[in-house]
């Protein structure tokens, strides 16, 4: 059972202090539970070391080569394979952060799926509830597992020193009118400029500019003044398989200049290798019956499971099944996608029969914590709850 400490106070101090008024807009903030969720050290701990263990057997499990049957399997948009093998191959194509959503069940934390690609939340996480305990009166940063800034600064720095021949400037771009997603690349921006990067820019996607041609080869965006700067460094908030099947051409520019160093992208074009859901099978094929896994396949399991679209996002056409039958859908629009089922894991629940997953970030390590409620399926609507330590 879990439980729960009420979060009092205005949280808008401490987050205006820091100078990121975004990250308590109506977009991040209406959504925040005014109350944490306790948790042991140990419980903490558990859950840090299993974003460790997990990321590690999702490095061994890949081959080398990587074989075309297992991007097939994974559902790897064909026009990125050079790009996933590239970036694999070559270390300083950095994967920056990731996020695994794990369900605590009573033989341990299961791993639901793992976001690698564009993970979300990254301001509920790293200010909001920070702030949220700041504003109860609890200034001991002790009493929370939130080193998510300090993980994304140190991977920004590491993607740096790795990448010396190239010029210091990012720029980060999301999908256009998305406040969520500006306000997370905002915290991304934060962590770089701590980093040691020179030029930092945000932007929405549509106002990049690509070229593979002459004098202007590279990645630009404008800048103050109507003036345009090519960036040494691109850092999408738009997930690469929707950029390989909405933007063919786009992508195959990116393609080329990254293989010829012209730019440097995260997160690297591998992460689509851990971003299908498709890998929950292939990790059951490598690691039966681990303790942190639960069964996976590419067909209908009997009894009690889930079925996730490939490439679904926000909780889209994830469905309930009970003996290959569908129990209980969310809508979407990722239904004609492939699709994995994975074994029902049973979230724990509060007084008010409200469902918890664990989010834990991972920034070179497990580094944060951050919980969803909801009363069905978790989604990226569901509320984000705090956590303390106690």
């Amino acid at each position: 059972m879990i439980k729960l400490l009420p979060l009092m106070g205005d949280i808008g101090p401490a987050v205006r202090g820091l100078g990121w008024e975004w990250a308590i807009e109506d977009a991040c903030a209406t959504y925040v539970a005014r109350e944490a969720i306790v948790v042991t050290e140990t419980e903490a701990d558990t859950l840090l070391q299993a974003a460790d263990t997990l990321y590690d057997m999702l490095v061994a499990s890949i081959p080398d080569p990587i074989p075309d049957d297992l991007l097939q399997l994974l559902a790897i948009p064909a026009n990125l394979w050079a790009a996933v093998r590239h970036s694999w191959n070559d270390e300083r194509h950095w994967h920056l952060y990731g996020r695994f959503d794990l369900a605590a069940t009573p033989d341990g934390p299961k791993l639901l799926e793992f976001n690698a690609d564009t993970a979300t939340s990254l301001p509920e996480t790293a200010v909001v509830q920070w702030a949220s305990l700041v504003a109860s009166g609890t200034s001991d940063e002790s009493r929370q597992a939130n080193g998510l800034f300090e993980g994304l600064s140190a991977q920004f720095s590491q993607w740096l020193e790795l990448n010396l021949d190239l010029e210091p400037s990012l720029l980060l771009v999301y999908l256009p009118g998305s406040a969520e997603d500006e306000a997370n690349c905002a915290v991304l921006a934060e962590a770089a400029r701590e980093a040691g990067f020179e030029q930092v820019q945000l932007c929405p996607v549509d106002d990049m500019q690509v070229s593979v041609a002459g004098e202007e080869r590279g990645v630009w965006a404008p800048m103050e003044g109507e003036q345009w700067q090519r960036f040494g460094f691109l850092f999408k908030l738009v997930p690469w398989e929707i950029l390989a099947q909405e933007e063919p051409a786009l992508t195959a520019d990116l393609s080329e200049l990254l293989l010829s160093r012209d730019v440097i992208i995260a997160n690297p074009a591998y992460a689509l290798l851990f971003q299908s859901k498709g890998i929950l099978a292939w990790l059951w094929q490598v690691y039966p019956h681990h303790p942190l896994l639960l069964e996976a396949a590419l067909q209908d399991l009997p009894g009690h499971s889930v079925r996730k679209p490939l490439f679904g996002r926000e909780g889209q056409n994830v469905a309930e099944m009970r003996e290959g039958q569908v129990a209980n859908e969310v809508p979407g629009e990722f239904a004609p996608q492939p699709q994995v089922r994975q074994r029902w894991a049973e979230l724990p629940t509060d007084e008010q029969q409200r469902l918890y997953q664990a989010g834990v970030f991972w920034a070179g390590e497990g580094c944060a914590l951050g919980f969803r409620r909801d009363k069905a399926f978790i989604t990226n609507l569901s509320e984000f709850v705090p956590h303390i330590l106690g």
